[in-house]
């Protein structure tokens, strides 16, 4: 599946809010490496060089649309740290999140929108937990919304008789994210002190078919992958029209329920 850099950051106000909101519940003074696990295109890794600019901050990602436009966020971003005395060494590398494990060196894992893409990530997060140093901390945010209108709609009409055929199992939602209490239970679980919560941001998002254009770039892409471009038209026409019922349109713009899942642990010294 391939991922269009541009349309993602589109809403980049509202979708990096919760990214802001996890990484400030984690309180590492001075990590020497920091690591973003599905990056996307970089810009918000950019944030935590910032944050802290003494780290080596590795963005990593399955995808290498992203991951370009991540190098080129780079090229642009290095030269304007070349005051500080000790720039931020910020640098990113393709790879699968099942098959990440932390190294000896890791201080902080950030993962923000992620982990709903990798299946099992629930029984992969008590060895991740296991093989972070003393000290280290873990912070994750995953989307909390697959039974909202605009998750339910889609998958109904995927799973209608004209479409069936063609996107019968595409779409992924049964298991695809645990509940606070299960991320919650993992953390302590695994000796940490932990910290689990859920926000429900009211979006309000403007122009024709806002909420549309916001799945396009997340949860639509599975579907706009299995089908032609003709096809995909077909679909989203009839999408669109049911999004509008459900998300109508205010003299204010469209009121769009984001909810998100967050979790931190920080292992004890």
């Amino acid at each position: 599946m391939k991922w269009d850099p541009s349309k993602y950051v589109e809403f980049g106000n509202h979708r990096d809010r919760p990214f802001h909101d996890l990484v400030a519940r984690v309180r590492s003074v001075q990590p020497g490496r920091v690591v973003d696990l599905g990056c996307g295109p970089g810009n918000l890794t950019a944030t935590l060089a910032e944050r802290w600019p003494e780290a080596h901050v590795v963005g990593i990602d399955s995808s290498e649309e992203m991951l370009l436009r991540a190098e080129s966020l780079n090229e642009e971003y290095l030269p304007q740290r070349s005051h500080h005395q000790t720039p931020a060494r910020l640098t990113f590398e393709q790879g699968d999140i099942a098959d990440w494990e932390p190294d000896a060196e890791t201080d902080v894992v950030v993962t923000n929108a992620a982990l709903q893409w990798v299946p099992g990530h629930l029984d992969l997060m008590p060895g991740w937990l296991r093989a972070l140093k003393p000290g280290a901390w873990f912070a994750m945010q995953v989307p909390g919304n697959f039974t909202s209108p605009s998750h339910t709609l889609m998958r109904e009409l995927a799973e209608s008789p004209k479409w069936s055929g063609r996107l019968g199992g595409v779409l992924r939602h049964d298991g695809a994210v645990g509940s606070p209490a299960d991320y919650l239970g993992i953390m302590l679980d695994a000796g940490c002190a932990a910290d689990a919560w859920e926000t429900t941001y009211l979006q309000v998002l403007q122009g024709e078919d806002p909420v549309l254009e916001w799945v396009r770039g997340t949860g639509l892409r599975p579907v706009l992958a299995a089908l032609s471009a003709e096809e995909a038209a077909d679909f989203e026409g009839q999408y669109a029209a049911l999004l509008r019922q459900a998300y109508p349109s205010t003299n204010h713009g469209t009121v769009y329920p984001f909810r998100r899942i967050f979790a931190v642990a920080h292992k004890p010294e």
